[in-house]
């Protein structure tokens, strides 16, 4: 269920760089989204909020945890995230922002999303990282990502943006 003013996990993961918007004006926003048409800025901001989201995921275990902190996202917000995440990444790779290789592992951890089971996208996901070995399987695709695109998958996590919970 959509709450107005609730906003996603990417407004932790890239408030410096992207415009806070909710789920659904960026699910509409991708939905009417023409490759074509995307500017550089859109493509550089997209880029950001990638390369940010696959540290946050490359991380150990311990330091997602601590990233997280008092935080309470629910997996199936991130999943979201992630699906959109890898949706936009084949337009992003057409307009060689990223390469084939690049592709290959973004698809890869789409892939790996669509099978976590419905029960297992409920909950907090701090319990999800430690509990669901798909996490495991999607931070080792994250950091061949990395690996590929910067050399090295350990990399600076991004910097929160204040403490977030679900006080609806």
């Amino acid at each position: 269920m959509l709450v107005a003013g609730v906003v996603s996990p990417v407004v932790l993961i890239s408030a410096p760089i992207l415009v806070a918007v909710t789920r659904f004006e960026r699910r509409r926003a991708a939905a009417e989204c023409d490759p074509a048409g995307m500017n550089h800025l859109g493509d550089a901001n997209l880029r950001t909020w990638t390369m940010r989201f696959m540290a946050l995921l490359a991380a150990d275990t311990k330091d997602q945890l601590a990233w997280l902190g008092e935080r309470e996202l629910e997996t199936k917000d991130v999943v979201e995230e992630l699906e959109l995440l890898c949706r936009v990444s084949e337009g992003l790779t057409e307009r060689g922002v990223f390469d084939p290789e690049d592709l290959h592992h973004l698809r890869a951890i789409g892939h790996r999303l669509g099978e976590i089971d419905a029960g297992c996208r409920v909950g907090l996901w701090h319990n999800a990282l430690v509990a669901d070995p798909a996490w495991d399987d999607i931070r080792s695709f994250a950091r061949r990502f990395l690996l590929n695109r910067l050399g090295d998958w350990r990399q600076p996590l991004p910097r929160p943006v204040g403490p977030h919970t679900n006080d609806r």
